[in-house]
């Protein structure tokens, strides 16, 4: 027993006298009359003192005052499995005087709904306070999107990179958008400290075999293959998509044109060939489409022999897209690109299911504004599953991230947040989301998150897994050790 029930109590949540050791979020039981036990959650621990300003000022004078205090529990009902397996909840109190149990695996496991070592589950973490595995569900994840959130520093890449070993143990076939050059070291052995109260059944490993990476720039990425465009298997739209002009529509005529009278020239033809044939016009309206097209030569993404999209996207592998170097808006067209063939083959299948990780997602898809990959985010986020091609959007700022793509990742992933409009945008996208957990998420030690989704019933309190292989994300002292 580790505490009684006392005072008001409702169908959804109760106080406890707590007789014995407990936690925040912790899960316990109690019998209830109608309908067995009942599981519940430890959402707040209180200190009950009689101690009054004199007792206070006597103890800082160096006197002995008698401390003694109650520690009250504010548990909330999670409810309970019916006959038939659906979770429920009681329709009548708990009674007061009951005793409040720590809650056996059996209990937690059947109640919340989890499956350990599942032939698709990727295994993220442990149960808060508990030795229980938590698996999401891999075809779910592609099925219903995934967000990762958090601020700067809480671990959300760390997170990431630990899912994606799990779709690596699994043949997944990943495809991740790095904007900063942090997932190379998937193909490095990490170090795993192993805890002496905590033990996550993780061992270093390294996923080289699994992993090919492309990169924009090769200077930067020396051990990546250079991700390249051939121009011309390019048409008129998709070469004027590559660049930041807007209405399109104005050029397209133009370059059609001259793409044509260099396609009946010679088979292959540069950039510079392109631009050059387009200052033949002599017309001033041509001006901002060469501006755009010289810009584009001096990034060097052309060459006779482009990659491919089945290069990229290949059965069971994991592609790593390395845009460490790439400015910005050159960031934003290669991936419009990028993902709008991704898009298209997996429509007609020819390139297999897959997830699409993206890293800094509010560069990409932002709520003001938008960028030369807006769109395609939007059409991933919703069609993209009725092909099995999945989301995982990773961002540090909630808010910034476009709600339509946002509101289509039922799997969310939350470590801590402190911004409050971040958190109305995380509380207004999770279902499910019990009282007093947007207030934890504030609160959440790094390497904790609020997980919900991905097979899961309700949200729950994860301590996320030691990745098996090197960290890639660690923030860079100004100072350096001696």
């Amino acid at each position: 027993m580790v505490g009684v029930i006392y005072g008001t109590v409702s169908t959804t949540r109760f106080r406890c006298r707590a007789t014995a050791p407990l936690e925040k979020t912790e899960y316990v039981m109690v019998k209830h009359p109608l309908d067995g036990m009942v599981l519940g959650q430890v959402m707040e621990i209180h200190l009950q003192t009689n101690l009054s300003a004199e007792d206070a000022a006597e103890i800082a004078s160096g006197s002995k005052v008698d401390r003694e205090g109650l520690k009250i529990a504010e548990v909330t009902l999670l409810g309970y499995r019916d006959g038939r397996g659906l979770l429920q909840t009681p329709q009548t109190p708990l009674e007061g005087g009951s005793k409040v149990l720590r809650a056996d695996e059996a209990l937690i496991l059947k109640v919340l709904g989890l499956k350990e070592h599942s032939s698709t589950g990727a295994y993220i973490g442990l149960l808060r306070n508990h030795n229980i595995r938590v698996e999401l569900d891999i075809n779910k994840l592609v099925q219903k999107h995934v967000a990762i959130l958090a601020q700067s520093g809480s671990g959300k890449s760390y997170c990431a990179a630990a899912l994606v070993e799990e779709l690596m143990k699994h043949n997944a076939t990943v495809l991740i958008i790095d904007a900063h050059g942090e997932y190379s070291s998937l193909k490095e052995k990490g170090k795993v400290e192993h805890r002496p109260d905590r033990d996550f059944g993780v061992s270093s490993r390294s996923y080289g075999s699994y992993i090919q990476e492309f990169t924009t720039s090769i200077e930067l990425n020396p051990k990546a293959k250079p991700l390249k465009f051939t121009l011309h298997i390019l048409d008129a739209r998709e070469l004027l998509g590559l660049t930041n002009i807007r209405n399109i529509h104005s050029f397209l005529s133009v370059l059609r044109k001259t793409l044509d009278a260099l396609r009946s020239a010679k088979p292959e033809y540069s950039l510079q060939d392109v631009i050059a044939a387009l200052e033949a016009h002599e017309e001033a309206s041509v001006g901002q489409l060469i501006t755009e097209l010289e810009y584009l030569n001096e990034i060097d993404l052309f060459a006779d022999r482009g990659t491919r999209i089945d290069e990229l996207v290949r059965p069971g592998k994991t592609t790593i897209l390395s845009l460490k170097g790439t400015p910005p808006d050159i960031q934003e067209l290669v991936v419009n690109r990028i993902l709008t063939a991704v898009f298209e083959l997996r429509k007609h299948g020819k390139v297999p299911p897959l997830m699409v990780l993206v890293e800094e997602a509010h560069n990409f898809c932002p709520q003001q504004g938008t960028k030369a990959c807006s769109k395609i985010f939007r059409t991933i986020a919703s069609e993209g599953r009725k092909f099995g091609l999945g989301f995982c959007i990773i961002s540090q700022r909630a808010a910034r991230v476009d709600k339509n793509v946002l509101s289509q990742c039922n799997t969310q992933v939350i470590l801590k947040v402190h911004n409050p409009n971040d958190l109305k945008a995380i509380a207004a996208s999770i279902e499910g989301l019990t009282e007093g957990m947007e207030t934890e998420i504030q609160l959440l030690p790094v390497g904790t998150a609020i997980v919900t989704g991905g097979g899961l019933q309700i949200p729950l309190f994860v301590e996320i897994r030691p990745r098996e292989t090197a960290h890639g994300g660690e923030s860079v002292d100004i100072i350096p050790a001696r």
